[in-house]
């Protein structure tokens, strides 16, 4: 995994490095640009001919943009480079590269617009635009020139690139300050920053690409960041290996507990995907009365019917017959389909207490504690809850989906603290949180997956990990990492638009295969 750290930790590593590793600025602005012309080339192919706009503050984010510039020129580019301050407010290292530039391809590459109208001629012939306008350091609104550039940019609707933050994007909380450029593309460096993932900068980054500047490795170590962005190396490191010895025993038996009338749905994707994910058996234990149906849709999963109400949901009185069913499995899942049935209510409430076996709580389930969340603490084992935020909110006392959304990051680590369990809020860019205050955030997945059934699926995939033996962390970081890469997948291959859950399944094996890459 790969820290995710602070507009401050980022300056401190860069005074670090600079400092004491003895590598200095200009040399890590150089690396910086050549990073983003290198990431130009791999998305919009040749840059030979392309007409490519580069608007450039006066800080060192505009310093980047200088040394893109004149690199482009060297790749036969028609670079435009609109400069937003005078060359006497530039800073010192951003002033070294502004010469270099203009002695490498003369006065004329470089206007400063007067005003709006003059931007927005520029980017009449632009292409492709730069935005290399305001780095990390920015804490107050976007005002004057630099707000109408923004604007300009949003109006022209060419494809964006970033430089390091979109300007006008608050680096650590991703708020937007007064006006921000909404990127196609952001090249960030040397480390991520935490506003790339949180709030409008999941919006305003696109797609986020990191460039190595070279910080060492040791400096990284020592911030001693709480929150981490996961990788597709750390995912697949915690996959099981498939031994040539190895049987369907090998891989664990996870047992679902899911189902009602009318919802039987959620527990055949949950089995489904388990077996996906590569687990060795499953078991759904359903209402017994839909028992047949599941059968009907399932071929590959085994079914146990339970004791049910009226209604067809759990009853009460199975309580027992469940918690031996799971403790003959090496991990359980509850909750998809599971109704919020009186009886099914305290028959979960009442399991969650006594179960003792790797387990995942959703969905429903999670709506059987509302109210009672200090339940979770009774739990013999930390259990996995994966809500999404109206389901969080209902966990959380004076929550409200709206303030769980304004502060994703803040709500999962104080809940995984408060509670002692591992929390997957789901949602863009999902947030992973544990017991001790450690955070992730899940670079996969895309809005084609906000569509009925795919929580359904990570839980079957979080089910199955534990079942293979991975500790709680791991499953939940790895589940929800190739669950959102399957979910990229299938958007490459069939659109987001028409995405559904079952499209998810089909390309888990897809997403674990060695060959594919995030």
């Amino acid at each position: 995994m790969i820290p995710i750290v602070t507009a401050e930790q980022m300056r401190a590593l860069d005074h670090r490095t600079i400092m004491e590793a003895q590598v200095p600025s200009l040399t890590l602005m150089e690396r910086a640009g050549t990073g983003v012309v290198t990431q130009l080339e791999a998305r919009f192919g040749p840059l030979a001919g392309k007409s490519i706009v580069i608007f450039c503050g006066k800080g060192n984010n505009g310093g980047d943009g200088f040394v893109i510039g004149r690199l482009l020129r060297r790749k036969k580019s028609r670079v435009h480079v609109l400069l937003l301050a005078s060359p006497s407010d530039l800073s010192r290292d951003a002033k070294i590269m502004y010469q270099r530039l203009v002695r490498s391809a003369g006065p004329s590459v470089v206007t400063r617009p007067a005003d709006a109208e003059a931007i927005r001629q520029r980017l009449a012939v632009g292409e492709v635009i730069v935005d290399a306008i305001l780095g990390t350091g920015l804490s107050a609104p976007v005002t004057g020139i630099f707000r109408d550039a923004i604007e300009a940019i949003t109006a022209a609707g060419r494809p964006t690139v970033a430089v390091d933050l979109p300007s006008g994007l608050h680096a650590d909380s991703g708020m937007v300050l007064g006006a921000a450029i909404r990127a196609d593309l952001t090249v960030t460096f040397g480390l991520p920053k935490a506003g790339l993932y949180s709030g409008s900068g999941i919006d305003c980054a696109g797609t986020v690409q990191l460039v190595d500047i070279g910080i060492p490795a040791s400096f990284v170590q020592a911030i001693g960041s709480r929150l981490m962005l996961l990788t597709d190396t750390a995912a697949r490191a915690t996959l099981v290996p498939r031994r040539l010895a190895s049987h369907k025993g090998t891989y664990g038996h996870v047992g679902i507990i899911a189902g009602s009338v009318g919802k039987t749905g959620a527990a055949a994707m949950a089995a489904l995907a388990a077996l996906r994910v590569g687990t060795g058996l499953v078991t759904a234990a359903v209402p017994s009365s839909v028992n047949d149906i599941l059968e009907a849709k399932l071929l590959e999963v085994m079914t146990l019917p339970l004791p049910e109400t009226k209604a067809r949901t759990f009853a009460r009185s199975g309580l027992d017959r469940l918690l031996a069913f799971a403790d003959a499995r090496d991990a359980v899942a509850i909750g998809p389909g599971l109704t919020t049935h009186p009886e099914t209510v305290d028959l979960v409430q009442q399991f969650v207490k006594r179960v003792d076996k790797p387990c995942v709580i959703d969905a429903d389930a999670l709506n059987a504690l509302a109210g009672k969340s200090s339940l979770l603490t009774e739990c013999k084992r930390p259990p996995i809850i994966t809500p999404h935020p109206g389901e969080m909110a209902r966990l959380e006392a004076e929550a409200t989906t709206q303030s769980v959304n304004d502060d994703r990051l803040g709500t999962a680590t104080r809940f995984a603290r408060e509670r002692g369990v591992f929390v997957i809020l789901k949602g863009a860019r999902t947030v992973i949180a544990r017991p001790d205050g450690v955070a992730a955030i899940c670079p996969t997945g895309n809005p084609g997956m906000a569509t009925a059934g795919t929580g359904d699926v990570l839980t079957g995939m979080i089910g199955g990990l534990l079942a293979q033996g991975l500790s709680p962390w791991d499953a939940a970081c790895a589940a929800t990492y190739f669950h959102g890469l399957a979910g990229d997948l299938a958007a490459q291959h069939l659109g987001q638009a028409g995405m559904i859950a079952r499209d998810l399944i089909r390309y888990i094996p897809h997403a674990l295969s060695p060959t594919t890459q995030a």
